[in-house]
């Protein structure tokens, strides 16, 4: 009796200390992901610092900001799956240094050509870093429950850093050189190999048969030809023009052939009957969703705020915190709601609390209203955040535990794409509803007029031009008319909004919780087990 009872505390302790350690991995990776979400956007504010210094090209200085998420977003499947095969902490690990050794080249660039170099082996460190973060927390938390709440923290984080990024951008550039904006990142590099390596588990899925290496690279060489032409979309090139049509073309003919190869092969790169089953595609449908229909939003109200509004580029991002804070409330809460309402309820209504926000931010017109503006960012970031975090949460929870790094990779891959996409999009509807309110400005030349349509800013340079009450004129006609592109585009958002929360019914109604043998069975060592679920301290 005494040796069961002791037998019994012992799995009871190995138990506690094996919880204790899951909340000490969920630390170092979400570190790992605060790393990447403020490289994201902490050039931002740099640019005009950049631009001064290595005085790149037009094409130069669209790479230096574009090279980042092109690459970044082309390579997350390629190492989703590869650290399936070979060890997601490894992939993890090897990310962490490159990531490190990048951030040192590009702050020491000396022309903008290092420079996109530097940033290109960035976006590879990130793509290794990103999908291992959530497959390793998969793999961490088998308790649906728990496994709810450290996503939670996890998307919080994300949503901090991608907030602070300017901020601390801004900070660093009052003080040193932009190169400084890049040396942040590899001290805590240096801390976090050795630390991850201590504290990380190992863990693999199914390794039968050999690792589609082409597979790999047309799903790379797809989406990266795609987000180019998205990109070039929302940055007003037109769509028949051949440095759009030819990567749109290339892109969507090797990721056809992509899924074409997945669907013949035994051992595919990516198991597509996970898109097939309903929790799964649909989870992604609406992260897809949920991107295209407010990042856009987001550039498009940072011009308001400066350009019609008058405020500066600290009191612009300040005005945008609370969004920001709502988000990472709705993260730490968003185990809780699961649990409560279900992912078919919980990302439902996410949908439409975001169309609410949306369609209350069309009473924004020509003058401040500091009330409206922050019940509707916090509506928004609130809304919006809650409708990821149940996304996310039932893509991952529908993969099986073996796929869990291919399974991150499509996640992160249809959050860049519908960012991107809206963009291209958002922008496009809010460019039609701008250019015809300014084609025929009284007393303004036609000339002017047309080049005042090409947006807010260069419509201000125009009036500055032409001075008196010309100038007065075309000024005020254009913020009239941006407001107008402003109120559309809410519409069109909240319309893509509302139809994310129908797709949203075909998920679960409720959070169906797995629950482990073994408290600690990710992490404490066990008998051995098959290859499909093999996952060593």
């Amino acid at each position: 009796m005494s040796g069961t009872t002791t037998a019994a505390a012992a799995s009871r302790r190995r138990a506690a200390g094996a919880r204790a350690s899951r909340w000490v991995v969920l630390v170092v990776l979400c570190v790992s992901l605060l790393l990447v979400a403020v490289d994201a956007t902490v050039l931002h504010v740099a640019m005009p610092a950049v631009t001064e210094d290595l005085k790149p090209g037009a094409v130069e200085l669209l790479w230096i900001v574009d090279t980042y998420p092109l690459v970044c977003a082309s390579l997350l499947i390629l190492f989703g799956t590869l650290g399936d095969r070979v060890g997601r902490r490894r992939v993890l690990l090897l990310g962490y240094g490159l990531f490190g050794i990048a951030s040192g080249v590009a702050a020491l660039a000396q022309d903008a050509q290092v420079l996109i170099a530097a940033r290109a082996l960035l976006g590879v460190g990130g793509a290794m870093i990103m999908p291992a973060t959530l497959s390793i927390l998969r793999q961490v938390f088998p308790d649906r429950r728990e496994r709810a709440l450290a996503i939670g923290i996890w998307s919080a984080v994300a949503a901090v850093g991608a907030a602070i990024g300017p901020l601390l951008g801004g900070f660093l550039l009052e003080h040193f050189w932009w190169g400084s904006v890049f040396l942040i990142n590899i001290p805590l590099m240096l801390v976090s190999l050795p630390v991850g390596r201590l504290l990380l588990p190992e863990s693999r899925g199914d390794r039968d048969g050999p690792w589609d290496v082409l597979g790999a690279l047309m799903a790379a060489g797809g989406l990266f030809a795609l987000v180019l032409a998205v990109k070039r979309l929302g940055a007003g090139q037109p769509p028949l023009g051949p440095y759009t049509l030819l990567p749109l073309l290339a892109g969507a003919g090797l990721l056809a052939a992509f899924v074409r190869r997945q669907r013949r092969r035994t051992h595919p790169l990516v198991d597509l009957r996970m898109i097939a089953r309903p929790a799964f595609g649909t989870s992604v449908g609406c992260i897809v969703l949920a991107m295209l229909a407010l990042v856009g939003l987001e550039l498009i109200a940072a011009q308001y705020l400066q350009l019609v509004l008058g405020l500066s580029p600290l009191q612009t991002g300040l005005r945008l915190l609370p969004l920001t804070f709502a988000a990472m409330a709705a993260g730490l809460v968003g185990s809780h709601m699961l649990q409560r309402f279900g992912p078919r309820l919980m990302v439902s209504s996410g949908f439409c609390l975001t169309a609410v926000a949306v369609l209350t931010l069309t009473l924004m017109g020509r003058h401040d209203n500091p009330g409206l503006l922050l019940s509707g960012f916090v509506l928004l970031g609130f809304g919006l955040e809650t409708t990821l975090f149940g996304a996310y949460e039932s893509m991952l929870s529908e993969a099986p535990q073996e796929q869990s790094g291919g399974a991150a990779a499509i996640g992160e891959t249809s959050y860049q794409l519908g960012a991107g996409i809206g963009i291209a999009l958002l922008g496009s509807v809010m460019n039609a509803a701008y250019t015809p309110g300014l084609s025929s400005v009284p007393g303004v030349p036609a000339s002017e007029s047309r080049a005042a349509g090409h947006s807010l800013g260069e419509a201000y340079q125009v009036a500055d031009r032409l001075g008196g009450a010309q100038g007065a004129a075309l000024r005020h006609a254009a913020r009239d008319s941006f407001v107008h592109g402003l109120h559309v585009t809410l519409l069109v958002s909240a319309g893509l909004l509302m139809l994310g929360a129908v797709m949203a019914v075909r998920l679960p109604r409720v959070m169906h919780c797995e629950q482990p043998s073994t408290a600690g069975e990710a992490l404490v060592p066990a008998p051995r087990r098959t290859e499909d679920s093999r996952v060593s301290a």
